[in-house]
């Protein structure tokens, strides 16, 4: 090996030494940090806060004494605090990371209620975007589509709307509806062939049906906003049906 050849092999060898030794210092001077206290960024649902950040500290605090000031970084428990926080009915999602000053730093993501199911003998409950149930909040009431009916409070038992699939598409069409989210204010669910639809404006309940091929059942119900209760007025009818394939069945 030539004289160049064997500096620049040389110049190579000092450069990656030097990285290494810059690298472990970083990592020592890393995890000679100590733990300095807890910051909490917890994400509104549409300006709502379903839990408080003190409610997450008092958590932390009883779940983890041992994080105290002085608390060296390694010894703080980051996957223990996600998986604590994750149990918690309220929070869809947890992310948690040391800051350079030594600040545990947890930002939380909450579920978003797109349902209330409303029940006359227990505890209400909402119904996620991700149609999953969790309790309602002792703090704060979101103003959202009502459920109720047997199969709404069955539904409520198990936690999901996993044995009724097609009901989240009919809630997501609604609620995302300018004007079907203003003027329907309540889904009863009494089987899953049985919906019936309560309206803000007009004293008749209509029988829906199932869940299936909602969008025209409700461009039948528009129908019969535009073209037949104007004429005939909003209260002729005590019965509306719309369960009935390309039938609007008024009575």
């Amino acid at each position: 090996m030539n004289k160049t050849k064997l500096k620049k092999v040389l110049g190579l060898v000092t450069i990656l030494l030097v990285l290494i030794g810059f690298i472990g210092f970083v990592e020592k001077q890393i995890q000679d940090k100590a733990y300095r206290g807890l910051e909490v960024d917890l994400k509104a649902v549409s300006g709502v806060y379903f839990v408080e950040e003190k409610e997450i500290e008092a958590i932390l605090k009883s779940a983890f004494p041992e994080l105290q000031a002085g608390l060296p970084i390694s010894d703080v428990p980051l996957a223990a605090v996600e998986s604590r926080l994750s149990g918690h009915p309220f929070i869809k999602s947890v992310e948690t990371f040391i800051g350079q000053k030594g600040i545990l730093k947890v930002t939380l993501n909450q579920h978003e209620p797109i349902a209330r199911i409303a029940r006359p003998m227990a505890a209400d409950g909402y119904l996620t975007t991700e149609g999953r149930i969790i309790p309602t909040s002792p703090s704060y009431t979101s103003r959202v589509l009502i459920l109720e009916g047997a199969y709404a409070e069955q539904l409520m038992d198990q936690g999901s709307v996993d044995s009724m699939p097609e009901l989240m598409p009919l809630i997501r069409f609604v609620t995302e509806n300018e004007f079907w989210n203003a003027q329907v204010s309540e889904l009863e669910i009494n089987r899953r062939d049985d919906i019936r639809v309560y309206q803000q404006v007009g004293k008749q309940v209509i029988e829906f049906g199932d869940a299936l091929d909602f969008e025209s059942k409700f461009r039948r119900i528009e129908v019969l906003y535009k073209e037949i209760l104007p004429r005939k007025g909003w209260n002729a009818y005590e019965r509306i049906s719309v369960k009935f394939k390309n039938q609007i069945v008024c009575e």
